[in-house]
Parts: C-alpha cells; sequence; structure tokens
C-alpha cells in the first residue's frame, strides 16, 4: 500500500467542497482502510448540534470511495466513480451523531470482483458503536 500520510481525501474520492466527510485516513492495507472524521454541524447532514446516525452510511460509503481511491492511486489509474448498492444490517447504538465528535470508521473487503463489492463497516467514537455491510458498484472502465 502506498503512503496515505501525505495524500488528501479529495485526491481519492470523486466528491468535492462539502460533501467531503472524512478528515484524514489514519490506516490502510490491502484489504482495509480506516479513516477519522470529526462530526459537522452545517446543516448539511444535521443541525448544529446532531447529525442523524443515519448519516453513517454515507461516512462508511466515503471510507469504501477512499479504499477504491487509495488502490487505484497505488494502480496509477484514475479515480472512479462507484455507487452504494446498499447496505445490510444497519445497527447503531446512537440515533444521532454529537457535532464535534470524533468517529473513526473501518472498512474492510469481504469481496469484490471487477465491479462489485462487498464491505464489513465500522464507526466508533466515545459512546459510539455502529456497524453495516455495504454492497457496492464501480462500473468498468470501458463504459
Amino acid at each position: 500500500m502506498i503512503d496515505f500520510n501525505h495524500i488528501a481525501i479529495a485526491e481519492l474520492i470523486p466528491h468535492s467542497g462539502n460533501m467531503i466527510f472524512l478528515d484524514r485516513i489514519i490506516a490502510a492495507d490491502e484489504t482495509s482502510l480506516t479513516a477519522e472524521l470529526v462530526v459537522r454541524g452545517d446543516g448539511l447532514l444535521g443541525n448544529d448540534t446532531t447529525v442523524p446516525a443515519w448519516a453513517g452510511i454515507e461516512y462508511m460509503a466515503q471510507t469504501v470511495a477512499a479504499y477504491a481511491g487509495l488502490i487505484a492511486k497505488q494502480q496509477g489509474e484514475a479515480i472512479r466513480l462507484g455507487f452504494l448498492l446498499g447496505t445490510r444490517r444497519y445497527h447503531s447504538n446512537v440515533a444521532e451523531f454529537s457535532v464535534g465528535s470524533l468517529l473513526t470508521i473501518r472498512v474492510e473487503k469481504i469481496m469484490q470482483n471487477t465491479t462489485l463489492g462487498v464491505f464489513d463497516c465500522c464507526i466508533q467514537g466515545v459512546g459510539v458503536d455502529v456497524r453495516s455491510l455495504l454492497n457496492v458498484y464501480q462500473p468498468p472502465t470501458d463504459v
């Protein structure tokens, strides 16, 4: 895996501006990636005090995208658009995330072929434990 310490999240995912929720990558290897974010109160997904726990799906999806982007960058390929197909077994011990709280998001590849993937995901923070499986799709490069 390449050195992720000097790579901005914007270089790895097809998002820009306020749509980038991840702050930094803290670990990565061939099958997983761990990122951190501080929950924002900009009103995009919640209000100035809380963000609903369902926003964790987007946090997980962006972490999967960062994983795919890091792999692409390592292989000298362009960052490609991907799609969240759905989630399975989304369990959260909280109804919302407090603005300003630090969350750690870890995604681990369970299965991936050239277009489809399944990732085991979790979000953890003080008093926060969220888990889910994400199904993702990345169109082939020749389409």
